[in-house]
C-alpha cells in the first residue's frame, strides 16, 4: 500500500468497478479502495449505479486502512456538506385517514365483559361447585 495516503486525507481516485455493495476506487497506479453503498451520498442508496459510473473521477475521504488485509475503507459522502434538514411543514406526508372511535355501550353488571380476575375468581369457584353446571 502507498504510503502517502492516511486516514482522514481526502483523494481524487477514479471508480474502476460497481458491485451493488460498493463502488471500487483507484487512488494510484497499485492502490484501490472500497466505497461502501452506505458511504456513496447522504440519505438512502437503493442502486448505486444511479450515482457512479465506471472511469468517473470522484473525491473520496480515507475512513480506515487495514495494512494486513490490504483494504481502504473510503467516503464520498463524507466530502459532501450534508443537506439542510427539511422544516416539517415541506416534508412529503401521506394524510392519514383519521379513525372513528368505537362507541362505547352501557353494560348490564351482569354482563360477560372485561373483569380482573380478583373479581373473577370467586365467581368461578362457585360455578365450579353448582351441580347443574357439571356436564353428564
Amino acid at each position: 500500500m502507498s504510503d502517502k495516503i492516511e486516514v482522514g486525507s481526502v483523494i481524487t481516485g477514479k471508480v474502476t468497478g460497481i458491485q451493488p455493495y460498493g463502488a471500487f476506487v483507484s487512488l494510484d497506479e497499485n492502490t484501490q479502495g472500497l466505497v461502501h453503498i452506505s458511504e456513496v451520498t447522504h440519505g438512502f442508496v437503493k442502486d448505486i449505479n444511479e450515482f457512479l459510473k465506471v472511469g468517473e473521477e470522484v473525491k473520496v475521504k480515507v475512513l480506515s486502512i487495514d495494512e494486513n488485509a490490504g483494504k481502504i475503507g473510503l467516503s464520498i459522502r463524507a466530502t459532501e456538506e450534508a443537506p439542510a434538514p427539511q422544516p416539517e411543514a415541506e416534508k412529503a406526508k401521506k394524510p392519514r385517514a383519521k379513525r372513528q372511535a368505537a362507541p362505547i355501550k352501557a353494560e348490564a353488571d351482569n354482563s360477560q365483559g372485561f373483569n380482573t380476575l380478583k373479581d373473577k375468581l370467586q365467581e368461578w369457584i362457585e360455578q365450579s361447585n353448582r351441580n347443574d353446571l357439571i356436564k353428564k
